[in-house]
């Protein structure tokens, strides 16, 4: 079964992040700059004309797809890096995915989630070779 992980964190820990999921071998994953307020409710900022909230504040979406047995070793990595003990740090969805299809060469579920040195491929020892390229009849609209 496949997951997805859903982070919303911090943008000064967006590079501890990477570095943590990098070490124990995620290799796919997605970034987006969002903006979203939790429990704190936003931020209290004094300028020159007086104090005024911001109650939107920017963060770090990441999302990856990944196999069940990597779950737990990921969202420890998102733990460790992402924390400063203030409030803000963010949260962790986990969804269920349906279905992977890696477009170029058709694969499916957990063939399609494999990279070369990823996570999967440390655990098992053995290293893959690149898939197959599919064949110019199998091609889309041929």
């Amino acid at each position: 079964m496949l997951k997805k992980i859903e982070a919303i964190i911090r943008e000064d820990k967006v590079n501890d992040v990477k570095d943590a999921l990098s070490e124990i071998g995620i290799m796919g994953m997605n970034l987006f700059e969002i903006r979203g307020r939790g429990r704190q409710g936003g931020i209290k900022l004094a300028g020159r004309s007086g104090t005024y909230m911001v109650d939107m504040l920017p963060k770090i979406q990441i999302n990856i797809v990944l196999s069940d047995r990597n779950l737990e070793a990921t969202i420890d990595a998102i733990l460790r890096s992402a924390y400063t003990g203030e409030q803000g740090d963010g949260l962790i969805f986990v969804y269920p995915v349906e279905e992977v299809i890696r477009i170029r060469t058709r694969e499916r579920s957990q063939e399609a989630m494999t990279y070369p040195g990823d996570i999967d491929d440390r655990k098992s020892g053995v290293r893959r070779p690149p898939p197959k390229e599919p064949s110019p009849e199998s091609s889309p609209g041929k």
